[in-house]
């Protein structure tokens, strides 16, 4: 593993040069001789990782330097809406925002609009992601600066995002930046089971940069790139015919497909409101970690989320949050050192990973010695059904006929919502035949015998927390005797077999 670069290595660095090998050598013999003593089938159990504690005092007070938003009250906005200002105030506003930047900022009756939903109708949303800017709007100046881009493009991920990284739009479009599948892998963004880099915010982030730097050297207008990056550049064109050769944003609207027509506005009303939502009675909601708070490493080994939750004491969904690309909470091997995947972590916990990184290589390494050691056989496969939905069905009813919960049932069919109408078809994963209408109980499915337990799946277990019941016996083999393709995929209630060591 290496680690990329940040204020807070060059602070340890800087300051604790000395202490850090010695650190780092006793925490690795610690992790050697435990590793030893639980054996090979328990890695995955291991215990917390403890920080030398004038590290972990360095860490703790770097974290809360980071944080912008240490006096914010719970309340992000007041109850009531303040004095609004006049048209003539927000036209005159505008014009002076208007001077600080390449962007043709315009005011009329259709920013207004969005001005108006920004600031009045969408209050609470409003607040979080004034909240969010403080992790990601850094994030999108540095790649704006190194490509010589206006640093006010930050507000367009507003526009097609909300600032959500895993926002998917009806027509598929996904991530911070709602990249269309094959926009894309033309802009080097991978899509395969284990990864979405369109939902990775530092790749898209550079991906729209270099997507945007391209829209811009084709038209020349930075309205007309903004068009084109909603619509393609293709519709632009034809607007651009279809207006007698007009070349400037206003004049073409009328051409443009209806969303379009609006995205300019929007983008202009993001600006303003950003810019005067303490006017408006908005404060941030303070973010779960702010850019400063969070460092990247880079991993050359395959590793689970449950995996660095345990080992760092910290949680899956704080993992899940700040590495919203990897699917399934699983960093998959990189195919070469070009393609080390990243895994982004609160500062505090990186500071431990950097210690102990030698020691949790050794974990990792040992971890595929096993699964070799388990056999090569092919993938469990994992059947799935397509269900048509009938009148009266609701996603919960549905879920509980195939004994699956109903977030994965959205995330199978990429439903954002609960909506669902008649005839539609969904698709259903399970390692059981849940095809037929006959209810097996427990004795059918999984039957126990002298060399066999049945366990049933308690609320709260996972497979690393069962397997630690059995001496012996790891997560992948359970996974092995009960064709489990994920350890997310398990569920209260659910039996299983374990094989009991000879």
């Amino acid at each position: 593993m290496k680690f990329c670069g940040s204020p807070i290595a060059f602070l340890l660095t800087l300051l604790l040069g000395c202490c850090l090998p010695v650190v780092a050598q006793s925490g690795e013999n610690d992790t050697a001789e435990a590793a030893k003593s639980l054996g090979p089938d328990s890695i995955a159990l291991y215990a917390p990782l403890e920080d030398d504690p004038l590290l972990a005092q360095m860490d703790s007070l770097w974290m809360h330097l980071g944080m912008p938003f240490k006096n914010s009250s719970a309340s992000t906005f007041t109850d009531s809406l303040p004095a609004l200002p006049e048209k003539s105030e927000v036209e005159r506003r505008m014009q002076l925002l208007d001077l600080e930047t390449p962007f043709d900022l315009v005011y009329n009756g259709d920013v207004q609009r969005f001005i108006d939903l920004y600031t009045q109708r969408r209050r609470a949303q409003m607040s979080r992601m004034l909240g969010e800017a403080a992790y990601y709007f850094p994030m999108f100046e540095e790649s704006l600066e190194a490509y010589g881009l206006p640093l006010e493009l930050k507000y367009l991920a507003v526009v097609e995002s909300a600032l959500n990284p895993r926002a998917l739009s009806r027509v598929r479009a996904q991530g911070l930046w709602q990249f269309m599948l094959p926009t894309g892998r033309l802009y080097g963004l991978k899509v395969n089971n284990y990864v979405d880099d369109r939902c990775d915010p530092r790749a898209s982030t550079d991906a729209a940069c270099r997507y945007l730097r391209d829209l811009h050297e084709l038209f020349g207008d930075w309205s007309l790139a903004l068009a084109a990056y909603n619509s393609g550049p293709g519709n632009v064109r034809k607007a651009i015919r279809r207006s007698g050769g007009q070349k400037e944003y206003w004049a073409i609207r009328q051409f443009l497909p209806r969303e379009t027509r609006s995205y300019v506005p929007a983008f202009i009303a993001v600006n303003y409101a950003f810019q005067y939502a303490a006017d408006y009675g908005l404060k941030a909601e303070p973010p779960l970690f702010s850019y400063h708070q969070v460092d990247t490493l880079l991993l050359d080994a395959p590793v689970y989320f449950d995996q660095i939750a345990a080992l760092l004491a910290t949680d899956v969904q704080i993992l899940q949050k700040l590495n919203p690309q990897y699917i399934m909470d699983y960093v998959p091997a990189a195919s070469d050192a070009s393609a080390r995947r990243t895994l982004v972590l609160p500062a505090n916990k990186a500071g431990l990973f950097i210690s102990h990184r030698d020691s949790i290589r050794k974990l990792i390494a040992l971890e595929a010695e096993r699964k070799e050691e388990l056999g090569r056989a092919a993938e469990p496969v994992v059947e799935h059904i397509t269900h048509r939905v009938r009148s009266g069905e609701s996603l919960g009813l549905i879920a509980q006929r195939y004994g699956v919960r109903v977030s994965q049932l959205k995330e199978w069919n990429k439903l954002r919502g609960h909506l669902i109408r008649t005839g539609q078809k969904l698709i259903i994963y399970s390692s059981v035949d849940h095809g037929s209408r006959k209810k097996k109980t427990a004795s059918e499915t999984v039957t126990s015998d002298a060399n066999t337990d049945v366990y049933t799946v308690r609320q709260g277990d996972t497979l690393y927390g069962i397997a630690q019941r059995y001496p012996g016996i790891s997560p992948e083999q359970i996974m092995e005797w009960n064709r489990i393709r994920s350890a997310r995929k398990i569920k209260p209630g659910m039996k299983l077999k374990i094989h009991k060591k000879s």
